[in-house]
């Protein structure tokens, strides 16, 4: 009985913690240009996550594009510099690269 507790509860942790990284996402706009599985204007989330998979430092240098902006990485679109926190910035690379 105990372990059923234990069990609803982290899976009620993990799904309000995908929901609000979800959340976060949409309140800095990040879904004007991105999807989760399909490109929009710039890579789907799923894409960025497969690129970086193997990447040591993945989610602090995902981080820093979010926060600064990048060009010439997935063609010549560039994504502006994004008004979030360094945790903002964090908590998204983070949600991001989970969809691998």
């Amino acid at each position: 009985m105990r372990f059923a507790i234990l069990l609803v509860a982290c899976s009620t942790f993990l799904g309000t913690a995908a929901q609000a990284d979800e959340a976060l996402a949409k309140a800095k706009n990040c879904t004007t240009c991105h999807g989760i599985g399909n490109k929009i204007v710039g890579p789907s989330y799923k894409d960025i996550a497969a690129k970086r998979a193997s990447e040591k430092g993945a989610e602090a240098a995902l981080a820093a594009k979010i926060k600064n902006g990048s060009k010439n990485e997935w063609g010549q679109v560039p994504m502006p510099p994004n008004q979030v926190t360094d945790a903002e910035a964090a908590t998204l690379a983070r949600w991001v690269l989970s969809f691998k």
